[in-house]
């Protein structure tokens, strides 16, 4: 039997794990951007999926082999499509800065990404609208979006704390119409890893038929959509390396022009814990999808929140609020009660369904 309480549990891990990927990328020395974010991001969408799907699952070649030619190509292009709203999402901070960007972006991302599949699919008006339980669901949805939406303007008053020196730095390109553009495609991209999952269900079942424990047959359906989101991060990152003639990074002991030594083997690590940590984000994520009951669709939501507030706390601790005005950071802490709240009453919603509607 399901138990949504325990998935909400799985859920905050995979969201400390989203959070904090980035925290050993900081320490890598001497590589520029697209180096580090491609070695890394191969352990993130290559190597630990099929790896931990090898080991965890049943029968993986065999499931794979199986599944339609159709939801290969949904899993795949949806994980692409996810890509792109990734890699814009710096050009939103770029044009609209943390506060703005944020809240646009990663509400949109929170709402498609929750309620498309469930709509499209029918259940949204069947199963989800009309009873108590989904209405309570609902409800948690709204705390979610209304939390980011209050962490966005937390984000905005930190703006308001600089000087305009400091200011115009930070939001030079600062353009209001282009950034609500980008921040819209991004939003909306981002939401298609989402879809990518629910295109899935049918491996998810094939997993299952082969023996696949229940906690675990999310497993395959990751490794089909991260290799549409590889395909745009490498065309990406390959893009920039031959721009700015970065290739030769990766095996360069020498000091560069500002100064950095690269010390190679401990960026290879690093990037590798960087990748794999980024990874587990999902990896829990359909853990905890898999004890949602019918109402998996909440998992969305759960996950967008998760990494929010587990961003703030570690904003807190590289103390990136130190300085902040009273006002900015009852902002941040409302916002986060939002968040929390949220997970609680999702998680409530699916445990008054009885994980499946028994």
């Amino acid at each position: 039997m399901p138990n949504p309480i325990l998935g909400v549990l799985f859920h905050w891990i995979g969201g400390f794990a989203s959070a904090s990927f980035y925290v050993p990328y900081r320490r890598v020395r001497g590589w520029s951007w697209e180096i580090y974010w491609l070695i890394g991001g191969l352990f993130s969408w290559v190597f630990a999926p099929w790896i931990f799907a090898s080991l965890q699952t049943k029968d993986l070649l065999g499931v794979l082999s199986a599944a339609p030619a159709d939801i290969w190509g949904l899993c795949v292009m949806f994980g692409l499509l996810w890509g792109m709203g990734g890699l814009t999402y710096g050009l939103t901070m770029r044009y609209l800065g943390l506060g703005l960007g944020t809240a646009i972006a990663l509400s949109l991302c929170a709402f498609f990404g929750t309620l498309m599949p469930p709509i499209v699919d029918g259940s949204f008006f069947t199963e989800i609208l009309p009873t108590t339980h989904g209405q309570i669901v609902l409800f948690g949805l709204f705390l979610c979006l209304a939390g980011i939406c209050v962490i966005g303007m937390g984000g905005a008053s930190k703006n308001n704390d600089l000087t305009e020196e400091k200011r115009r730095e930070v939001l030079k390109e600062f353009d209001l119409k282009k950034g609500i553009w980008v921040a819209v495609f991004c939003g909306l991209m981002s939401s298609c890893f989402a879809y990518g999952l629910a295109s899935g269900a049918p491996v998810q079942k094939l997993s299952a038929a082969a023996g696949t424990d229940p906690l675990f047959v999310g497993l395959p359906v990751l490794c089909m959509v991260l290799l549409g989101g590889a395909l745009t991060n490498i065309i990406w990152c390959g893009y920039l390396i031959l721009k700015n003639k970065t290739a030769g990074e990766v095996t360069q002991t020498h000091a560069r022009e500002d100064g950095t030594r690269p010390k190679i083997g401990v960026n290879y690590l690093l990037c590798a814990l960087a990748g794999t940590t980024w990874y587990f984000q999902f990896f829990f994520y359909t853990m905890g999808e898999s004890q949602m009951g019918s109402y998996g669709f909440s998992s969305w939501t759960l996950h967008m929140a998760s990494i929010i507030i587990f961003s703030s706390l570690w904003g807190f601790a590289l103390k990136e609020w130190k300085g902040s005005r009273r006002k900015t950071l009852t902002y941040v802490f409302a916002g986060l009660l939002l968040l929390i709240a949220s997970t609680v009453v999702i998680g409530y919603g699916n445990y008054i369904g009885g994980a499946g509607g028994h």
